[in-house]
């Protein structure tokens, strides 16, 4: 069983920087950010595959957002810079057992594990 607790969503304004956090319980294979803004889907944000260490992110973030991990304190971390008023979402993390490569690794049904979310909310 895996349990995600996201944290760090807040209130920025344009060109500002957030640093997000999913606490861990379990050893998934996978972790992912998605959000998700009313009114659209959830979209994958980044994807960090605990094993190999290998990264993926959407091209809507790449450049200015890093997703990493402390072993440690068995946290992701979702580092985001130069934010705009279309990063405004409820953002999820997602943790998976196993990945299909049948389908997109940023697809959420590849996902069975969900934290409640935090929100982010960058006003102009």
């Amino acid at each position: 069983q895996v349990q995600l607790v996201e944290s760090g969503g807040d209130s920025v304004q344009s060109g500002g920087s957030l640093r997000l956090s999913c606490a861990i319980s379990g050893n998934p294979h996978v972790v992912g950010w998605f959000r998700q803004a009313p009114g659209n889907e959830r979209d994958g944000v980044a994807v960090f595959y605990l094993g190999s260490g290998n990264i993926y992110y959407a091209g809507s973030v790449k450049g200015r957002t890093t997703i990493s991990r402390d072993n440690a304190k068995n946290t992701v971390y979702l580092q985001m810079n130069s934010l705009t008023p279309e990063d405004t979402a409820m953002y999820y993390c997602a943790a998976a057992t196993r990945i299909s490569s049948a389908y997109s690794r940023f697809d959420r049904r590849q996902y069975n594990y969900w934290g409640p979310g935090t929100q982010v909310t960058v006003s102009s």
